[in-house]
């Protein structure tokens, strides 16, 4: 697939901070000197890089974790330390969700516009589509076979009393009621006791802005100029993204801290298994399949761990897609060389629909831990059928999002227990931290396979 501009340079337009900015290991060179610039470059300190600085921040995070459960609680309320590393975690984590609204509405509608300078933009998209269902069905498959083979549902000595039905389920339905916004603004209302709480239904965003994308390159010259404010809207939306991604460090110390601090070994007891099979199954994902998809569209697979990593490890610790998707665009663009005008449509529909970990890998192993659990004997069209749900079921759940949602869609289509959901609640934010990080990664993966086979890949970030 060719472009009609130069992919690498329309997506860098804008941009405040260089490449080696983005990382901090680049290597930076003196202007304006009278002399050959080769011979002014000097190595940046391993530990400007933003990466080591993330890896500084788990270290970091896992000591303070470690001291918080030493000091212990104070009677039912958290200590000091365990409230401050809370405090600072989720703040770090509201900053980046505030930003998803604006990242959503700017880019998409900037990227449909742009995406006239694209030639087979039809292609491109189906093209994604496709390679979502690529590897969540190899995903899928991974977990059926690590939890045939690891058999965790036998033998467990947790208690039968813990089952009970989840409070919401997933439903084929879904998916099509949620794409249809309820209002201008992609908003949700969630009414309790004494309180209102307003959430952006992230699909909704992306089909009112999709919408309106197109409304105004079909409007012609007269939309111009909303186009180029959209565009500077952008920019400053990206500018206020790095400022808070910089802050990731700190934000992966407090939050690591704060799971070390809530969760520590204690929550595993009879569930061991099930989180060493989901665990096993995840790095089968990452460690082998993820490795072998960009091997074979001629990736480095070094490389791509190395520029994914801030990107991982940040999913790991916030258990967000949604958290992670400003860093996740960023990293694409600035590092993979996603172009601009498809990392801001592949990204936002990814971290909605693209979930290897918590749809593909986790509903695999659960539903056959369930099935053990209960003495239920599954045949083939059993795993037929987890296959089917898992490929499809992630876009089926986005309007409902979350892994245990998932996990009810599975169950009840293959007739299992609704119950056995309780089972694994007591594990399940230990769980979630390495679902996640599969889920962004395989994100990133995606929307850089997809480009590196259309053709519009910037090969020199990868030379």
């Amino acid at each position: 697939m060719t472009t009609q501009t130069s992919a690498s340079e329309s997506h860098n337009d804008s941009r405040g901070d260089s490449t080696a900015d983005a990382t901090g290991a680049g290597d930076s060179t003196a202007s304006g000197s009278g002399t050959n610039s080769s011979t002014q470059q000097s190595k940046s300190p391993w530990y400007t890089g933003f990466g080591s600085q993330i890896i500084l921040g788990l270290f970091i995070g896992l000591g303070l974790g470690f001291v918080a459960r030493a000091i212990g609680t104070q009677g039912e309320e958290d200590n000091w330390l365990g409230a401050l590393l809370d405090g600072v975690g989720s703040a770090y984590v509201q900053l980046l969700k505030v930003m998803i609204p604006p990242l959503i509405i700017a880019a998409v509608i900037t990227s449909v516009a742009n995406l006239r300078k694209v030639t087979n933009a039809a292609r491109l998209a189906i093209s994604t589509l496709w390679w979502f269902a690529i590897t969540a069905f190899f995903s899928v498959l991974t977990g059926i076979v690590v939890a045939l083979v690891l058999r965790p549902g036998e033998g467990t000595s947790i208690d039968a009393s813990a089952a009970q039905a989840p409070e919401s389920q997933g439903s084929w339905t879904a998916f099509l009621q949620s794409i249809v916004p309820q209002n201008i603004f992609g908003l949700q209302t969630k009414l309790g006791e004494d309180s209102v709480s307003l959430s952006f239904n992230v699909l909704q965003l992306l089909v009112i802005s999709m919408v309106i994308g197109v409304a105004a390159v079909k409007t012609g010259k007269s939309a111009e100029p909303f186009l180029n404010f959209m565009e500077s809207f952008l920019s400053i939306v990206q500018k206020v993204l790095w400022w808070i991604i910089r802050l990731a460090p700190i934000g992966t110390a407090a939050l690591i801290g704060t799971a070390v601090y809530s969760y520590g070994w204690d929550a595993l007891g009879a569930l061991g298994n099930f989180v060493i099979a989901i665990y096993v199954g995840l790095a089968i994902v990452a460690g082998v399949i993820y490795p072998v998809v960009l091997k074979a569209n001629g990736l480095s697979v070094r490389e791509f761990y190395r520029k994914v990593w801030p990107v991982t490890s940040l999913g790991f610790v916030t258990r967000s897609s949604m958290g992670v998707m400003p860093v996740n665009q960023r990293v694409a663009e600035d590092e993979m060389g996603v172009p601009r005008e498809y990392a801001s449509f592949a990204i936002p529909l990814g971290s909605a629909t693209k979930m290897d970990g918590c749809a593909a890998v986790y509903p695999a192993v659960a539903a056959i831990f369930v099935a053990q659990f209960y003495g239920v004997d599954l045949n083939i069209t059993h795993y037929l059928l987890i296959i089917m749900v898992s490929v499809l079921g992630s876009a089926a759940t986005a309007g409902t999002t979350g892994a245990t949602v998932m996990l009810t869609l599975t169950l009840s289509t293959l007739g299992l227990p609704l119950a056995g959901v309780g089972l694994l609640l007591a594990i399940e934010p230990i769980i979630d931290m390495g679902r996640t990080a599969v889920n962004v990664t395989g994100q990133s993966l995606s929307a850089t396979v997809v480009a590196k086979r259309a053709g519009i890949l910037d090969g020199s970030r990868w030379a």
